[in-house]
């Protein structure tokens, strides 16, 4: 460690409880190795003795997630650069390396490497406060609508085996009025006692819309069972709890779309995302936290790339004109353009559904056709976001030549 290097590449093998990190110089020789808690102390030790080992230090890690954030704020704070290496690349990469072992030591090896003589990997930024908790908040309402779907599931499971006629009657993922019904009333028996007349006073106490056709639906659903099947008291029970859950969640997640929502729109940019039809608050979120400032996007292609809506050529002898979707993007990404362009071509008239319906003429499926409007959109929203203008039907006119 007393020679001073020109140059030395820093792999970091990124771990929960701690990281393995292995200097290399401009040779691929192996400077210096070791294990580093994952510990702002023992972090900031290993950055400086990186930097009084060489005149000039690249960092390298395998994850950008929360378990590698102490890590990159601290390179970040001491004006150092960060590369992104993949976990794929450098799985792949190992069977070059002498060993059939595997360890953290010889990963951060790798990684050092692949640093040391690739340029084409990603550069790291830390995003902005801003960007940080939007990235928080639509992850979060990721996890509460997955809890969600699981909840309604398990709802209908329960339902099918107390009455299948009550459980086919509604939708109780869209309907709040079913959610509420179920939170008193669960049995075929207990809706024939209520009745028509009483159940639908019951549901407009609690304000629920159209109760009198709820309540007449719930009734005839009932009517069509008079035996009582095994364990339904208790599966009643536990209906009636996971129904609260339910109403429960949906507050949650209410009041998480409502802070997105007031984030986004303190952005900049927010009002010309949501010019856009069929990208609403919620996806131009999702949009911001994924895309950030499109500083990393050298053009709209670029970003087309991310979303996976450029198609990749795959030819090979005479094979030529193979055009494939690619394996690596984004897929929540994909997610909001596809979204956002199946709600524009279903939903509002205008140049994308005019677009979407031409590619229906021209024989293509669903799904194609709503994928060549997103990556028709990708090209809009980047126009749009270069020039800082909202989005017009029409294109803006060409200035008038003298």
């Amino acid at each position: 460690m007393n020679t001073r290097h020109e140059h030395l590449w820093v792999g970091i093998d990124v771990g929960k409880g701690h990281h393995w990190a292995v200097a290399i110089n401009s040779a691929g020789e192996a400077v210096f190795s070791r294990k580093i808690p994952n510990d702002e102390t023992e972090i900031l030790k290993l950055i400086a003795t990186a930097c009084e080992a060489a005149d000039q230090v690249k960092w390298a890690v395998d994850l950008r997630g929360k378990t590698a954030t102490l890590l990159l704020v601290l390179l970040a704070a001491h004006g150092q650069h960060i590369t992104y290496v993949p976990g794929r690349s450098v799985s792949r990469a190992a069977e070059g390396y002498r060993g059939e072992g595997k360890t953290d030591a010889k990963d951060a090896l790798i990684i050092a490497d692949m640093a040391r003589v690739r340029r084409d990997f990603t550069a790291i930024r830390i995003p902005p406060e801003q960007i940080c908790t939007l990235r928080l908040l639509t992850a979060h309402r990721r996890d509460l609508i997955a809890d969600r779907v699981r909840l309604v599931n398990r709802m209908r499971d329960l339902l099918c085996g107390i009455s299948p006629a009550l459980e086919k009657a509604f939708d109780y993922a869209r309907s709040r009025g079913a959610v509420i019904l179920l939170t008193h009333y669960q049995t075929p028996a207990a809706l024939r006692r209520t009745g028509r007349h009483r159940l639908a006073t019951w549901l407009q106490r609690r304000k629920v819309r159209s109760a009198q056709r709820l309540a007449e639906k719930a009734v005839e659903a009932a009517e069509q069972q008079h035996t009582a099947l095994p364990g339904e008291a208790r599966a009643a029970v536990l209906l009636g709890e996971l129904a609260h859950q339910l109403l429960t969640l949906d507050e949650r997640i209410a009041a998480n779309d409502k802070e997105i929502r007031d984030l986004f729109r303190t952005d900049d940019r927010a009002e010309i995302i949501e010019s856009l039809p069929g990208m609403g608050p919620i996806l131009g979120a999702e949009f911001v936290a994924i895309a950030g400032d499109l500083s990393s996007y050298r053009d709209a292609g670029r970003l087309a790339a991310h979303a996976g809506l450029a198609p990749v050529p795959r030819d090979s002898g005479r094979r030529t004109g193979n055009l494939h979707r690619p394996k690596r993007y984004d897929r929540r990404l994909r997610w909001v353009f596809y979204l956002s362009a199946q709600s524009a071509g279903m939903m509002y008239p205008g140049p994308s559904r005019d677009f979407y319906l031409r590619k229906r003429a021209e024989g293509l499926r669903h799904v194609q056709a709503v994928l060549a409007l997103a990556r028709r959109r990708v090209d809009v929203l980047w126009a749009m976001l270069r020039d800082h203008r909202p989005y017009v039907p029409a294109p803006p006119s060409a200035p008038a030549s003298s």
